[in-house]
């Protein structure tokens, strides 16, 4: 499990499912909102506050999680303060995109986050000339997003591609409106073949 301080009002948890399955939780006992959720994402929050800092108490909270993979499972959690004293309320968020999009967006928050995931992806010798048609990197109010266009369904690694980037990056939820702002005002930082030119540049 890795736990990531996005801001001091965010935080990003990764977990392999197999660490949800040896604490007895998995992914359908979230999606239904149920006890066990509750204790588990407690259990998450008192980590949370021992490693990073992000202390909840009097705050409401915003609870987004999805499986981009079969073994892999990424949420975000969104602290808002409140005037009165309440007791922790949890707002999910359950994505219905838990399969592989064909045109999926994924944001970095630095361009080293990026170089990062380059190195793994070299290291790690998966073949990514078939991953898409196009694999373009933009820079847009002054976060970074990996942009694939007509993702190859057929492609083999998907598993272990996507959770090596859910390390690094969190997908995007997408929308018509904000495609269009990143195409029209965002800076294209690689057009064509972000991952090679990332592996090739700045990969060492």
């Amino acid at each position: 499990m890795k736990i990531e301080k996005l801001t001091e009002n965010k935080i990003r948890i990764v977990v392999k499912l197999e660490e949800l399955k040896d604490s007895n939780f998995n992914v359908e006992d979230f999606m239904m909102s149920n006890v066990e959720s509750q204790k588990f994402l407690l259990d998450i929050l008192n980590r949370a506050e021992k490693e990073v800092g992000f202390k909840t108490q009097n705050c409401k909270l915003l609870v987004e999680g999805f499986s981009s993979l079969d073994d892999v499972f990424v949420f975000t959690i969104t602290k808002f303060a409140v005037t009165k004293k309440k007791r922790k309320n949890f707002k999910l968020q359950r994505s219905k995109k838990s399969h592989v999009l064909k045109n999926p967006i994924y944001q970095f928050s630095t361009f080293e986050e990026f170089c990062c995931f380059c190195e793994v992806l070299k290291k790690s010798n998966i073949p990514i000339s078939s991953i898409a048609k196009k694999v373009s990197l933009y820079l847009y109010n002054n976060t970074y997003y990996l942009v694939f266009y007509s993702l190859n369904l057929n492609y083999k690694n998907f598993k272990k591609l996507f959770s090596f980037l859910s390390e690094f990056a969190i997908i995007v939820r997408r929308s018509s409106n904000f495609e269009a702002k990143l195409f029209e005002y965002g800076k294209p930082i690689i057009k064509q073949n972000a991952f090679k030119t990332g592996i090739k540049y700045f990969a060492s």
